[in-house]
């Protein structure tokens, strides 16, 4: 077959479909071409989740009925003022919009700049233009697409569906509205208002598309290295959801999904969230034009950086700094919200930080109290600690306590405890090697073969740990030794946790990967179990234990260790608020 050219409507057509996808990224260039012609109000219209019609209306500089043809024409823009593609400022600059919207869809512009008597009116369908015409209209531009995909039907028959486009449409216009949270927004789907917004500040913004019970939970994050600057908000590591939806990045104010981002925020939390969780996060990324390449992808959502390296550790630094603050009222998710599941982790403060904070609780946390200091204690002012002062024990596991504002906390003693004995722990094996305590006579223990095999294969690794094990014959193995800080913990059950941890990270795991799994198995041997009657003083001793520990706000595993109830959720489930 002779090489020959493509007709312009067939190249328009390939365009359309690198840069509008889905009717989301048509909205998002509608939304973006409105932010960089000045607007500071932006109503978005979604119906059939966007197949149908589209209609993104600002104030903003409108174009002159001279240049509305150009609009409409391929890799014309009047937004780029440096062809050398090195300093760019707009959201847009490719030219590629409109045109790709028009080769795929039915799209109308109606604009009206300031100081032009009447709005003009052109229509592209599939690609053939229709006559200017006047029209009576504000000023600022509309832009409505209807049927889209209609010439590209292949496209079409990909799409998801209606709910799912409507959510991804959605999602766009409210990652927009958090990137320009200076503009107002309002958001329509299928003739239903889903949000309209003022113009306001950053946390503003994040607790009106977030929810205030999100938001609240929020804490602020800012982070400066040279001229790269980051800040926003992060969630707690209790505060998770099961999908990424609720992340959501900035640089330069352009709204980006870029891997480099998210994989570094992922790689921040991994060690204190549950596998398969994910943070809330909305974050400003501000960095000199010249250090930043836009012109990666034809929809703009992923980013080149020229140091990567430094960009990906500012973020992972800020966030584990932030994360590592010790537990308090602040950092702890509302009563409703909770997790599950393991992560393995790896420590990202200093250890001595931790053993401290564990050490000035130890021992008012005596594991036999004498029967005379097996009572209530004089209760310290309300609100003179962040986790406040411990009211009572529920169902022997649970420590409820109340705080300055009134509201009661909810503490897992197990879990809260497990988390500051794996500090400990760490911190002494970082020191050079947890003590271990010889038994007074060798415990064998019969087990499965590979567990056995595992076993011996880590004998060294479980040294470090204060574990000694040998082979015992076929299917057996000899315990010699276990942690000292463990006391008269049960040899046996040990170390079959230990085996189930082996078996759970593989072999073939790295080995501090290994060394955190197994080191988590030997801290919930040593913590308070659930079910064990507490007193005040070992009670309150906890919280300070907690409020002095960083990252005590999750256990090992990643589920929150404290829970908080406020009068507004008391009112809530009475009904007493609307």
């Amino acid at each position: 077959m002779p090489i020959r050219l493509l007709a312009p409507a067939t190249i328009n057509r390939i365009a359309a479909g690198e840069v509008i996808e889905r009717p989301a990224a048509a909205v998002k260039e509608l939304v973006e071409n409105a932010l960089d012609a000045g607007a500071r109000r932006i109503a978005v219209r979604i119906d059939g989740g966007g197949i149908a019609r589209i209609e993104v209306t600002d104030d903003g500089g409108g174009i002159p009925e001279t240049e509305l043809a150009l609009a409409i024409t391929r890799h014309a823009t009047s937004k780029l003022t440096d062809e050398a593609l090195v300093r760019i400022a707009t959201l847009g600059f490719r030219g590629e919009a409109l045109p790709s919207i028009g080769a795929a869809a039915r799209l109308t512009l109606v604009s009206r700049p300031r100081g032009q008597d009447a709005a003009a009116r052109i229509a592209v369908a599939g690609g053939a233009v229709s006559e200017i015409t006047p029209v009576a209209a504000p000023f600022g531009t509309s832009a409505i697409v209807e049927d889209l995909f209609y010439a590209t039907p292949a496209r079409r028959k990909f799409l998801r569906s209606v709910a799912s486009e409507t959510t991804a449409c959605a999602d766009a216009v409210r990652h927009l509205a958090l990137a320009a949270a200076d503009v107002a927004f309002a958001l329509s789907i299928d003739g239903t208002t889903s949000f309209d917004v003022p113009a306001q500040d950053r946390r503003a913004r994040v607790a009106a598309l977030y929810g205030r019970g999100d938001a609240e939970a929020l804490v602020a994050l800012e982070a400066v290295r040279e001229d790269i600057t980051i800040s926003g908000f992060i969630s707690p590591a209790s505060v998770t959801r099961a999908t990424a939806r609720h992340q959501h990045m900035m640089v330069n104010a352009r709204p980006v999904r870029d891997p480099l981002l998210r994989l570094a925020l992922r790689v921040a939390y991994r060690d204190v969230i549950p596998a398969g969780r994910h943070p809330l996060a909305a974050l400003w990324l501000d960095i000199p034009p010249e250090q930043l390449d836009v012109n990666v992808h034809p929809a703009k959502s992923e980013l080149r950086f020229a140091a990567p390296d430094a960009v990906r550790s500012l973020l992972i630094g800020a966030v584990q700094r932030h994360l590592a603050t010790p537990a308090g009222v602040a950092a702890a998710p509302a009563l409703r919200l909770g997790g599950g599941g393991r992560a393995s982790w790896s420590y990202p403060v200093p250890a001595s930080a931790a053993a401290r904070g564990f050490a000035e609780a130890e021992t008012a946390l005596a594991f036999d109290l004498p029967p005379s200091l097996r009572r209530p204690a004089p209760a310290a002012p309300i609100g003179a600690f962040p986790l406040g002062t411990p009211l009572a024990q529920l169902f022997d596991t649970y420590i409820l306590s109340r705080i300055a504002d009134g509201s009661l906390v909810l503490i897992d003693q197990h879990a809260a405890h497990e988390r500051l004995t794996e500090l400990r722990l760490r911190a002494e094996r970082d020191a050079g090697g947890i003590a271990s305590q010889g038994l007074l006579s060798p415990v064998p223990l019969d087990m499965a073969d590979d567990d056995v095999a595992r076993l011996m294969a880590s004998a060294a690794t479980l040294a470090q740990l204060g574990v000694m094990v040998e082979g015992f014959g076929a299917g057996a193995v000899l315990i010699r030794a276990i942690p000292a800080a463990l006391g008269n913990a049960d040899p046996r059950a040990l170390v079959r946790d230990i085996a189930d941890a082996l078996a759970d990270t593989g072999m073939a795991g790295p080995l501090e990967g290994r060394l955190d799994a197994m080191l988590i198995r030997i801290a919930c041997h040593r913590s308070i179990r659930a079910g064990r009657r507490l007193a005040f003083e070992e009670m309150a001793a906890l919280l300070r234990a907690m409020e002095a520990t960083p990252l005590s706000q999750t256990c090992p595993h990643g589920r929150p260790t404290v829970l908080k109830l406020t009068r507004g959720d008391l009112e809530r489930m009475f009904g007493r608020a609307g």
